[in-house]
């Protein structure tokens, strides 16, 4: 174990404040998928598991087969779908396009992908605007940290902090002058659907919505493994998501994006790019024992039940993805030596096996 991630453990056990929080808000999230998933409010649930776990180890076994399906169509719908190796050609694609559209400000939904390689300090180093939209990313992006959790990602701050960080430095224009002033909006995708070309997004504030739409030029960036092989598939994963992330039957709002804006529609982007990210996807893909990692939905349940991520939280670990799926894609995606220690955090007790 390093010294740096055996020091951020130790930090974070010895604050009782921050343990607090950290305990109260994982406890909440366990509680209400509890409610959610209980036989009388979701009597097919270990059905609906089932079935999207046959559907995702499909997909990958023929992942090659569906990114060209799902090309196809995007560009059938006159979008553009652009292959990304890694962090840097996710840069350098976006950069290039703001440099050429004479962009300046740009607005972001949640996006786990686009802080998996850096997006907004690639960004910033090169003096472009590019500003949070959702609450918690917002938060972060104020608090200059990186998120705590893959749904929640200012979980561990208390609601006292949120109010001293929002005080100290909200003398800004407000989020919506931001939205209606984007030259170019970055979301990611829960879902990329290939038999219609659509990228699905769900979220509970709208923010996403007005990401995807307000701006002239949309940008969608998602790893290659959540494509999904067709629309009518969306119903399983999008109860599992809902509920298994939050506790509810459904998001608040679901949204499917299949290209910029007809001639006969009032809204919209004038142009719309999808970003399909590899960064080490391929290398697990290519391993039979490792690929089932790449089923992984970001719902977030293993780390809520996980008690070692309750203790040291989501800080303590070494990359953007903490807790059980992060100790596994950290190592898969960037090599082991990158924390030789991330085996260890680990209690054996197989709860994230579970849910």
């Amino acid at each position: 174990m390093s010294a740096v991630f055996n020091e951020k453990i130790q930090t974070t056990l010895a604050d009782g404040k921050l343990q607090l929080a950290i305990y109260t808000a994982t406890g909440r999230l366990i509680e209400k998928r509890r409610k959610a998933i209980t036989p009388d409010i979701c009597p097919d649930y270990q059905e609906l598991r089932t079935h999207a776990n046959a559907v995702k180890r499909h997909t990958i076994e023929h992942l090659d087969y569906y990114l060209e399906e799902f090309a196809r169509n995007v560009e059938a719908h006159g979008g553009k779908v652009v292959f990304c190796k890694d962090a840097q050609d996710v840069a350098d694609f976006v950069l290039r396009l703001a440099k050429e559209r004479g962009a300046h400000l740009i607005v972001k939904s949640k996006s786990m992908t686009t802080e998996e390689v850096d997006l907004n300090e690639r960004l910033e180093h090169h003096h472009l605007e590019s500003v949070e939209t959702d609450l918690g990313e917002y938060i972060i992006q104020l608090a200059h940290e990186r998120p705590y959790h893959i749904v929640a990602p200012a979980l561990h701050k208390t609601r006292e902090q949120v109010a001293d960080l929002l005080t100290d430095k909200l003398g800004v224009a407000r989020l919506r002058e931001k939205f209606l002033s984007a030259d170019i909006g970055v979301s990611g995708a829960n879902f990329l659907v290939a038999d219609s070309g659509a990228v699905v997004l769900v979220e509970n504030e709208g923010n996403a919505r007005l990401t995807t739409s307000a701006p002239k030029i949309h940008i969608a960036v998602a790893g290659i493994e959540k494509m999904i092989p067709r629309a009518q598939d969306l119903g399983v994963f999008l109860q599992l998501l809902g509920r298994s992330a939050t506790g509810q039957p459904l998001t608040v709002y679901t949204s499917f994006l299949s290209g910029p804006r007809r001639g006969d529609e009032i809204d919209g982007p004038d142009e719309f790019y999808v970003v399909l990210l590899d960064n080490g996807r391929t290398k697990v893909l290519a391993d039979r024992e490792k690929r089932e990692s790449l089923y992984c939905i970001r719902c977030g349940a293993c780390l809520n039940h996980c008690p070692v991520y309750r203790k040291i939280g989501g800080h303590s670990f070494p990359w953007v993805y903490s807790g059980p799926i992060g100790a596994i894609l950290t190592p898969q995606f960037l090599g082991v030596n990158h924390e030789p220690g991330l085996p260890f955090a680990s209690s054996l007790c197989g709860a994230c096996a579970e849910v």
